[in-house]
């Protein structure tokens, strides 16, 4: 078994520490000062689009069955645990990682390790667990199905990455999670998480070695360290995937219209995205911005509409989405292309490129206000940047774009080929 070792201080920001633990497992910290809390999560790297067609749905299923229970721990034991100390306590699953997140007292912070640890290593993935949140997810799948919004984003994923994992929805089908069976979900249980895939990112009042020591302690559950591995590199593509063009139409018993308009965008690791943020901004991404003025304010055509940007490793798109009545659904679309297309050919003005940049710098600074959003920006640039870099150097990367920069994305981002999903009454 090797010994943990730890990443030289100057290669990171202030305030953050990196240590590989035995097993290649991953523990970074960012002390906060001023805080009262912290907030830890346990990111694997594995995700829906990591199943085989026939496990559509095993890595939303998994994280389910975590919380039901360990040789240890019960069920209600693993809820009692925070109840009892008022903590918060939760998971999500995405297309490329999972993770299980809790936020409590700094002082309740060596609990919230040892549960989380027991979870990861040691759950019991029992048959009678696996048929009882079968119908969970079922129902929420379900739950699901009944949302608009939910079901044209998921209409345009499976229009614009046909044929990929991308393409397949996170919870997976009704039909495949009716087929998924209880060996099924244990052996992706065993064969994804693995040390060497995971990062445990801590945040808030705390101490890095102290931390180090605890984890390494609650993950040895298993021989979850006993691997001599190095850690799993973070996911990076050179240039995104294949982008699919088309339009497709779904018939729902639904009110309105919901539409998603979309084009090839870029990749996580882009160094363009914060690029992309400020033109996202401009285009739709408030009250001030001209989807927003045009769409809802000049022509009452729709309550909400926005423009978005999705990234992953090797993937990604750039869209408005929008609904409204069916009777101003011609409307709302013809609008909607009409600005994309003047953004397009000119870009966003000189104010408009400043109201973005307020955006982009506000909205970095004060989600820091929060440990959760701390532990989550240290999780995900373990699963998919080469560094993590300070919250200065990306204001000043922020505060670096010009109005230049920004129209020559917008005319090689929205020039591409669109498509177009929408979800509606026949």
């Amino acid at each position: 078994m090797t010994t943990a070792a730890a990443t030289p201080a100057g290669s990171l920001p202030a305030g953050v520490r990196r240590t590989v633990v035995p097993g290649g497992l991953r523990v970074v910290t960012e002390h906060v000062p001023g805080v009262r809390s912290a907030a830890v999560g346990v990111f694997v790297q594995v995700g829906s689009r990591d199943e085989a067609a026939d496990l559509n749905g095993a890595s939303h299923f998994l994280e389910h069955l975590l919380f039901k229970g360990t040789p240890t721990r019960s069920a209600m034991d693993i809820s009692t645990a925070f109840d009892e100390v008022g903590g918060e306590f939760n998971a999500y699953t995405a297309r490329e990682y999972t993770c299980y997140h809790a936020r409590v007292l700094d002082e309740d912070l060596p609990m919230a390790l040892e549960v989380l640890g027991d979870m990861l290593t040691s759950s019991l993935i029992e048959g009678e667990d696996v048929e009882a949140e079968r119908e969970v997810i079922l129902d929420e799948i379900a739950m699901h199905d009944d949302d608009p919004d939910d079901v044209v984003h998921n209409l345009f994923a499976e229009t614009a990455w046909a044929g990929t994992p991308l393409a397949l929805p996170i919870a997976g089908t009704a039909e495949s999670i009716r087929a998924l069976t209880r060996d099924q979900v244990e052996g992706y249980y065993r064969q994804h998480y693995v040390a060497a895939s995971t990062v445990v990112a801590v945040a808030g009042n705390v101490d890095h070695d102290d931390v180090v020591r605890r984890v390494t302690a609650a993950f040895a559950g298993r021989d979850f360290l006993a691997n001599d591995a190095s850690p799993r590199g973070p996911r990076l593509a050179e240039a995104p995937r294949d982008f699919r063009v088309g339009e497709v139409f779904a018939t729902r018993p639904f009110e309105q219209v919901n539409l998603v308009l979309g084009v090839q965008g870029m990749t996580r690791s882009d160094p363009r995205r914060l690029t992309l943020n400020v033109l996202n901004a401009g285009l739709g991404g408030g009250s001030s911005s001209r989807l927003f003025q045009e769409v809802r304010e000049k022509r009452g055509l729709a309550y909400s509409v926005y423009s978005f940007g999705l990234g992953y490793s090797d993937a990604g798109m750039v869209g408005v989405a929008a609904g409204s009545l069916p009777g101003k659904a011609d409307e709302l679309l013809r609008v909607v292309r009409e600005q994309v297309a003047l953004v397009a050919r000119h870009g966003l003005d000189d104010d408009e490129v400043e109201r973005g940049k307020g955006q982009a710098r506000g909205g970095l600074v004060l989600s820091l206000e929060d440990t959760g959003s701390r532990m989550t920006r240290l999780g995900e640039a373990e699963l998919f940047q080469r560094r993590l870099r300070s919250v200065d150097e990306v204001l000043t990367r922020i505060e670096a774009i010009t109005p230049a920069d920004v129209r020559t994305l917008a005319a090689e981002v929205f020039s591409r080929p669109q498509t177009l999903a929408t979800v509606g009454p026949a």
